[in-house]
């Protein structure tokens, strides 16, 4: 297996690291040279589209290998009309401008919209949690996923036919925004006000109207009960 990191990584049996650049393109052409399955998994707020465009040039320079990219479930569902739609909310708009790159590469390639992330929900809690009081969106609601969950499925898609875009895959459970924030702060054994903050935007009323959830795709299993138990419980 090849992984691409923008910086040296420790060895690894069975694991050949790369080190390169999606967004300057230096370093890919090495690491894609004679592979039959790109799993693309880089992202961020913005770029994601010319990072898409860098990797899609150097897969094409030696053969059709499979391209099976990871995207958000409200890639184009939720509008970036405004400096602050896109402030707060430019992942979406990133990962829709990815979406269209590869769709339109000529590649063999499967695409796969997942909701959020447990890791990401815990990361921002972490954050909000340093303030006096924890902001909480009102009228936000997510459907977190377990990541762990949704590699098996990109494993899954890679090791299988081409398929275009594939059902989106989202968590078990819907929750108020608040009500993940609280969770969190019990399993850490945390005490702050939540603070109810009113977004605006068009990208916020968007969410507010369930744009960024799957419930018809409600597949993955591990609840964001039993992650908090694991992952912030344990170390609190």
């Amino acid at each position: 297996m090849r992984v691409l990191s923008r910086s040296p990584q420790p060895p690894r049996a069975g694991v050949e690291y790369f080190v390169g650049d999606l967004s300057t393109g230096v370093g890919i052409d090495s690491a894609v040279q004679g592979v039959e399955i790109i799993i693309h998994c880089a992202g961020g707020p913005s770029g994601d589209g010319l990072k898409a465009q860098n990797l899609v040039r150097a897969a094409s320079l030696d053969g059709r290998p499979h391209l099976v990219f990871i995207s958000v479930v409200g890639a184009g569902r939720i509008p970036l009309r405004s400096k602050a739609d896109r402030a707060m909310f430019g992942y979406f708009g990133s990962k829709l401008a990815a979406e269209r790159v590869i769709a339109q590469s000529g590649l063999p390639f499967t695409t796969l919209r997942a909701t959020q992330f447990y890791d990401l929900l815990v990361l921002v809690a972490k954050q909000l949690v340093k303030l006096p009081a924890m902001p909480s969106p009102t009228g936000f609601r997510f459907q977190p996923v377990d990541s762990g969950e949704v590699a098996a499925r990109l494993v899954d898609l890679a090791l299988g036919e081409p398929a275009g875009r594939v059902p989106d895959l989202g968590g078990p459970r819907i929750y108020p925004v608040a009500d993940l924030l609280r969770d969190y702060l019990s399993a850490a054994h945390r005490h702050r006000v939540l603070v109810p903050l009113r977004m605006p935007g068009s990208a916020a009323r968007a969410i507010r109207a369930g744009a960024n959830l799957a419930p018809d795709q409600a597949i993955g299993r591990r609840t964001w009960e039993d992650f908090l138990a694991e992952r912030v419980g344990h170390s609190a």
